[in-house]
């Protein structure tokens, strides 16, 4: 029965918040309630939600601090210089921005740090995908495929897990991995590219002319949809609000203030044939004039450029040395932004009041996340799942253990974090393998394979960073990046098998 309302739970859930019948953070309190009271939960429900919710406090306050901190160094035009910069070596050219977004993700990921990468994308990228009129999906979609795919480093989380789990030496896991991770790495960048030439079409399609100078490589021309739009700002971002967006207020660099939101129902299609593309542009139908790139807003501190690049550059090294725990590292930046850049209270009031959408968003969607997570282990959903799943396999499919471990990861790695798939039931799987001549290293192998599938859980605080720093529904990004996960995971499956460090028995 627990196996039967575990999946029926996660069914219900994704359909939900994919076809937008409930927002995500209704959706995870909601259904793992009702799920968990037929579980047989009882009065002890509420105990199970508080212990996740408990174990969850300082990833909240990580997001909070961090978005209100980037949220104040893009409002004082910190990262104005580095968006003309990018410009100029991409271009007005769609398809070099997203395979831009992919490099920069990619050069970040190497810390293994997904709430890092993004924090760092999404400052020095969003503007210029605001600025071309963009989709905020298409950043969310190719930062969330890179970096997930090189989730598998051995400093990172999952490669760190197996390797304890089953006493292996983290490089003899990793390295004979790295063709694998190098074909994923390809697979995303095709995307990459064809995700470029959809946004490229469609906004042709949209009358947003781009016209380019070879030698400058500068925007020259755009009409169309930014023409006259200013007045419309206000429209704009009332709709946002009410589609349930988590677009936040005017003066946040996360999100085009006045935009239609990645759920708006003004979202055009990207033309015949791209139907899966078909996106809302952040900042179609809006002028520059009324968004986080104003040259001329009010919050810009030009004068104080220099202190707040050293501020960041500090932050930054501080956040890869960790020496201090990341929530008050950036409690601490925070504060002294807001005292140097914004000194009288009634400013940094001002400054605070204006982030207030999108912290409420995502601490709300960590806490929602808490409800799910906490149900799901204290009815024994997640334990009751696991061994049936390990029961259910024939003697038969013995010597394809390793096969099947990769691709139970898929799922399973997205439906529950990472500790309890590797150390309840990658050891598990990893002991049945033993006895059909397949070694540890391989079963630990294949259980990498699923962090790009991973990494857009839900469950992942660092996806909900990306989301809610880009202004992106979360249900918007999951159809646009989970069947592009799926295959970069099944791609480093079946290379590792082809080359033979995944092993047959």
């Amino acid at each position: 029965m627990l196996v039967i309302l575990g999946f029926a739970m996660i069914l219900v859930f994704m359909t939900l918040i994919m076809t937008k019948r409930l927002s995500p953070i209704l959706a995870l309190i909601l259904v793992p309630t009702i799920f968990g009271l037929f579980a047989g939960a009882g009065l002890g429900i509420g105990d199970m939600v508080m212990d996740a919710i408990a174990s969850m406090s300082s990833t909240a306050a990580l997001l909070l601090f961090a978005i209100i901190y980037f949220g104040i160094m893009i409002d004082v035009g910190l990262f104005d210089k580095l968006v003309e910069f990018i410009l100029k070596v991409a271009g007005n050219d769609p398809v070099r921005v997203v395979l831009g977004t992919a490099l920069l993700t990619g050069a970040v990921s190497l810390d293994g740090d997904g709430s890092t990468t993004f924090i760092v994308v999404t400052a020095a990228m969003l503007p210029i995908y605001q600025r071309l009129e963009m989709s905020p999906v298409v950043l969310t979609c190719v930062a969330g495929l890179i970096n997930g795919t090189l989730n598998i480093v051995p400093w990172g989380g999952p490669t760190a897990r197996a390797s304890s789990a089953l006493q292996i030496d983290a490089n003899a896991i990793f390295v004979p991995m790295v063709p694998s991770l190098v074909a994923g790495l390809l697979v995303c960048l095709v995307f990459a590219y064809v995700l470029g030439i959809s946004e490229r079409r469609r906004l042709t399609k949209n009358g947003v002319a781009w016209v380019e100078d070879r030698k400058s490589n500068r925007r020259k021309d755009l009409v169309g949809a930014v023409a006259g739009a200013t007045s419309s700002t206000g429209t704009a971002a009332s709709s946002s609000a009410t589609t349930g967006s988590s677009a936040t207020t005017s003066g946040h660099g996360a999100v085009n203030s006045g935009a239609a939101s990645a759920n708006d129902d003004t979202a055009t299609e990207a033309g015949p044939g791209n139907a899966d593309d078909a996106t809302d542009t952040s900042g179609s139908g809006t002028g520059l004039s009324n968004t986080a790139l104003d040259p001329n807003r009010a919050t810009l501190r030009p004068k104080l450029f220099w202190f707040n690049l050293a501020l960041t550059v500090a932050v930054m090294v501080l956040l890869i040395v960790d020496i201090l725990p990341l929530p008050y590292l950036f409690m601490i930046g925070t504060v002294i932004a807001l005292m140097v850049n914004f000194p009288k209270m009634k400013d940094q009031q001002e400054e605070l009041a204006s982030h207030a959408t999108a912290i409420i968003s995502v601490v709300a969607m960590v806490m929602a996340a808490g409800v799910l997570t906490g149900i799901m282990s204290g009815t024994g959903m997640v334990d009751a799942m696991a061994e049936w799943l390990v029961e259910v396999i024939p003697n038969s499919m013995g010597p394809y253990m390793a096969v099947i471990t990769g691709l139970l990861s898929i799922p399973m790695t997205f439906f529950m974090s990472n500790d309890a798939f590797y150390f309840g039931i990658l050891p598990v799987l990893a002991e049945t393998a033993s006895h059909f001549g397949i070694s540890a290293a391989d079963m630990a192998r294949a259980s990498i394979t699923g962090q790009p599938v991973h990494m857009q859980s839900p469950l992942v605080p660092a996806i909900l960073l990306l989301v809610s720093l880009s202004g992106v529904e979360l249900g918007d990004h999951h159809k646009k990046v989970l069947w592009r996960a799926l295959i970069v995971a099944l791609v480093m499956l079946a290379v590792g098998v082809a080359i033979g460090v995944i092993g047959i028995g």
